[in-house]
């Protein structure tokens, strides 16, 4: 169960990942950011009030708070290295942040074996090339490569503080609430602040575009839930490496959607990925 679910996890992170790309196309990313969880925050709400998800309140709802305020901080970080480029450097850079929840669950006694370790090495490899690394071309400034870090390891932590946030499946309802909440409170007084210092146009979304941005919320939210169960029911090494599998989906999604060709270098990621994937669900 735990390599389905974190399969699972970077099928939407990879979908949410490439859906909220092409709405930054045409909207300022924070707009995006805000807008989107903003309806999957309404959405969990209305969850926590049916299953009567408040009963679980506690102290660990605090690794929530945590990773409401990095997984913003995180977004953008990236969206801007993305921006400053090239992001066949910046986009396989953004994937190291898995070595935070590897980390620690090899930190709280985790060993997976043999084979597994060999999966992780030849998963992560795998997500890098997909990646579609460049080496050679522009140089890159070092602004982008500190972003990219920075957003690296604000994925990873997210990864590892929302896997703390619950214990039930109720539990997670309300530990994913209170994560969204503080993300849209943390996103939207950065986007106030913007706007009031004219660093940023006002939020403007069509109506037409609400399904997007419902979907990239939902699916992150989605992926952020089953990457908790995933967690919880196996190794944290397994389950993070395999929901680090997302890059593959998104460039999948953008070969498939917008006819974008795979590079050499991408289609073997993706092959190495798999290997890697079958490897640690069967070690």
């Amino acid at each position: 169960m735990t390599a389905l679910f974190a399969l699972a996890t970077s099928l939407l992170w990879g979908l949410a990942d490439f859906g909220g790309g092409v709405l930054a196309r045409r909207t300022p990313a924070l707009t995006v950011v805000v807008v989107s969880q903003t309806i999957a925050t309404v959405v969990l709400g209305a969850m926590v009030l049916v299953t009567g998800a408040w009963s679980e309140r506690g102290p660990q709802l605090w690794f929530a708070v945590g990773a409401g305020l990095v997984g913003p901080v995180a977004m953008l970080a990236f969206y801007k290295a993305l921006a400053l480029g090239p992001m066949g450097v910046v986009s396989p850079l953004g994937s190291l942040g898995v070595a935070v929840p590897v980390g620690v669950g090899l930190v709280l006694g985790e060993r997976p074996g043999l084979l597994q370790f060999a999966g992780i090495a030849v998963a992560v490899a795998g997500v890098v090339l997909a990646g579609g690394p460049q080496f050679r071309g522009a140089p890159v400034q070092r602004q982008a490569v500190a972003l990219t870090l920075l957003a690296a390891f604000g994925f990873g932590a997210v990864m590892a503080l929302i896997a703390e946030a619950s214990t039930t499946l109720t539990g997670l309802f309300l530990a994913l609430f209170v994560q969204r909440v503080t993300n849209v409170l943390a996103g939207g007084t950065a986007l106030y602040v913007s706007v009031r210092r004219g660093t940023s146009p006002p939020p403007k979304v069509a109506r037409r575009s609400l399904v997007a941005f419902a979907f990239v919320g939902l699916a992150d939210v989605a992926a952020n839930g089953t990457y908790a169960l995933a967690a919880q029911r196996g190794p944290v090494t397994v389950a993070a490496v395999l929901a680090s599998l997302y890059p593959v989906v998104t460039a999948l999604a953008a070969r498939g959607f917008l006819s974008e060709r795979l590079r050499g270098i991408q289609a073997a990621g993706a092959g190495l990925a798999l290997v890697g994937t079958v490897l640690l669900a069967t070690g």
